[in-house]
């Protein structure tokens, strides 16, 4: 592993640098606190640098929750206290960097069931055929998970060690009764999902352990699933959420689980409701009770997305049309199965470089391509992918928006998937490749895309206008004639104020190739 002094690039920041830590005023254009990085090559190197920073080290996978709760002040990225034989209070943390580590990306189908690597994107779970075929539910939850940029960045292992009661993908993993690899100190370990789940943003994965795998048991013949979640917008965390898995024999359920999500401090399972269907038919009226007796089961609270009384009577209508859909997908299986990419979506960074170890207040030397152009940039650890083009390289194309990865203007291509440059860091692309809206242009004419746009006037102030093309453009490239709920559904992750989205879905059709207008 390279350490800092050993780089020849690496330089002290000046007196005149941005600001050392996070002021009272947020802005969330920039990653104001500052942190060490180290970017480990291996499993062991993981473990021995979570061994020497210990508590003050964080683990960073896609990056989409880690470095907004940094930017929002929500994560301190500097000990406040003190404790035996740990680092200094003050002592900035180390980010932990482990996008690239190999050998924990990929879905896998085994004699003992299907086993998912910890760093497998969410993306490529909505898009698997495997998936869909056999463990319906968890495709399905993928799917709904966020934009389409933080389905491509987050990853499955990331969605769970964040303990989050919101989190979409657990609550179909817990209906399978998946299990999770943890490699630490004392060694491998195996537990189920459900027994890691804490608290709100806490789990029960011991200091200096890194999740490496989730592992679906084989289901059993009968057997079918389903999950529906209601949120604010469709980009959204989840109000409420259910995952369900219903076995068949007959006219009879021989087992159910019920599990819903964002209704208490964790994942909560319906074990009442599930005894409600226990050797009997699943109609509307039993999938009813089971609602009902679902709501009785869980903790909901009022916060800024509902109420917990709207939480309750949501619970019994997403119980209800789940368990239905699942019993109906038990004897005929399932019908409606998205169209995958023509490749399977990863962005697997490219370029693989040895371990680095990099101290906050130095600065790294790494190799980008930008719109096929080489560059050599020196860059601080916090420094974003998004400010390094636009302030060093004078890209200014892409655009600062929300700065939390919600709203898609800063939109870019990374390796050839599209990435939020806002919760990108600099120093983590190191020998990758990047495309940014300059270098959609063809010898400087327009993109037939590009044209498209300005044929069907999808723009009116074009802030969001980028971000927007490069998201069509991937769209296009995956699924060539696509649909108008499939521009939809893409795009969700991309906010216009402006044009109300028709046009837009227009133009993406006009580039297609499928003439003007809507679809009928």
């Amino acid at each position: 592993m390279t350490r800092a002094g050993d780089r020849r690039t690496m330089e002290r920041r000046s007196p005149n640098e941005p600001p050392e830590s996070g002021s009272h005023m947020t802005n969330s254009h920039i990653l104001s606190q500052r942190f060490a990085y180290a970017r480990p090559s291996s499993v062991q190197e993981t473990l021995q640098i979570l061994k020497e920073r210990g508590e003050n080290a964080r683990l960073l996978a896609g990056g989409t929750n880690l470095l907004v709760d940094l930017k929002l002040e929500k994560a301190s990225a500097t000990r406040t206290a003190e404790l035996p034989g740990q680092h200094p209070a003050g002592e900035p943390m180390t980010v932990v960097d482990i996008s690239r580590l190999p050998g924990l990306r990929g879905v896998e189908e085994r004699r003992d069931g299907v086993h998912i690597g910890a760093l497998t994107p969410i993306r490529e779970l909505a898009t698997s055929p495997l998936l869909w075929e056999k463990y319906t539910a968890l495709a399905e939850a993928a799917a709904a998970f966020g934009s389409t940029q933080v389905a491509i960045m987050g990853t499955i292992g990331g969605n769970v060690a964040n303990g989050s009661p919101a989190s979409d993908t657990v609550p179909a993993l817990l209906v399978f009764g998946a299990d999770a690899t943890l490699v630490g100190p004392e060694g491998e370990r195996v537990v189920s999902v459900g027994d890691l789940l804490e608290a709100p943003g806490r789990t029960r994965i011991r200091a200096g352990e890194i999740l490496t795998s989730i592992r679906l048991p084989l289901p059993t013949p009968g057997t079918a699933s389903a999950f529906l979640k209601i949120s604010r917008v469709r980009a959204d965390l989840s109000k409420v959420s259910v995952a369900v898995r219903v076995a068949r024999d007959g006219d009879r359920v021989t087992s159910a689980r019920i599990e819903l999500g964002s209704v208490g401090p964790t994942i909560v399972r319906a074990r009442d409701a599930e005894t409600v269907l226990s050797q009997e038919p699943l109609d509307s009226e039993a999938a009813k009770r089971a609602g009902e007796r679902a709501a009785a089961e869980i903790r909901p609270i009022d916060d800024v997305r509902s109420t917990a009384d709207y939480r309750r009577r949501a619970a019994i209508a997403l119980v209800h049309d789940s368990l239905l859909t699942a019993w109906k997908r038990a004897s005929a299986g399932v019908k409606a199965v998205p169209r995958a990419p023509h490749e399977q979506t990863q962005a697997v960074p490219s370029g693989e470089r040895d371990g680095l170890v990099l101290q906050a207040d130095e600065k790294s030397r790494i190799t980008l391509t930008v719109n096929g152009t080489r560059h050599e940039l020196d860059v601080f650890p916090n420094e974003l992918l998004l400010n390094v083009l636009r302030e060093k390289l004078e890209l200014t194309g892409s655009k600062y928006g929300c700065g939390i990865g919600e709203c898609g203007a800063c939109t870019v291509w990374l390796d050839g998937q599209p990435v939020l440059g806002c919760l990108v860091l600099a120093v983590s692309t190191d020998g990758r490749s990047v495309l940014t809206i300059e270098g959609e242009a063809v010898q400087g004419e327009l993109s037939a895309l590009q044209r498209a746009f300005v044929d069907e006037n999808a723009f009116q102030c074009g802030y969001c206008t980028p971000g927007m093309v490069m998201m069509a453009k991937k769209l296009l490239e995956e699924i060539g004639e696509p649909t108008e709920d499939e521009i939809r559904d893409y795009l969700k992750g991309n906010y216009c104020r402006c044009t109300g989205y028709a046009s837009i879905v227009r133009a993406v059709r006009r580039a297609a190739g499928l003439g003007q207008g809507t679809q009928e």
